[in-house]
């Protein structure tokens, strides 16, 4: 049973056999397997390494590189139809209570910075519970 390659392993096997000159310089010694398949990965095959090669890269024009903005529109109205109200607003909340709790935070350090005393407990009981008798 052959076993499987990884896809872009694949279609790197394909972009060699389009272009043999690259199996030429592997056999010269002028490159290794792994150094061309992590080129290839990472600059992909319109990259200007490849032009040593003999390869030229493709030269199709391309399209506008922003996307519609009827096609981001209705990507944005697609999301907010899937959204369900209720987890949004319960969202909100969390996230309101959290810039209130951090706003808590800060302005007790400003306190502290500024009056030079820190935030004291209440005065009155010693006792950090109270029970009373029923």
């Amino acid at each position: 049973m052959a076993k499987k390659l990884h896809p872009s392993v694949q279609k790197f096997k394909e972009f060699v056999k389009n272009n043999p000159n690259i199996i030429q310089e592997v056999r010269k010694g002028n490159a290794t397997w792994q150094e061309l398949y992590e080129d290839w990965y990472l600059l992909g095959e319109d990259d200007k390494r490849w032009e040593s090669f003999g390869i030229k890269p493709n030269t199709e024009p391309e399209k506008n590189s922003e996307p519609d903005k009827a096609d981001w529109m209705s990507n944005i109205v697609g999301t907010f139809k899937k959204m369900d109200p209720n987890q949004v607003q319960h969202h909100i909340n969390n996230l309101s209570q959290a810039i209130g709790a951090i706003q808590g935070v800060l302005s007790s350090f400003q306190a502290g910075n500024q009056g030079g005393a820190s935030v004291k407990p209440p005065e009155g009981s010693k006792h950090p519970f109270s029970f009373r008798k029923d």
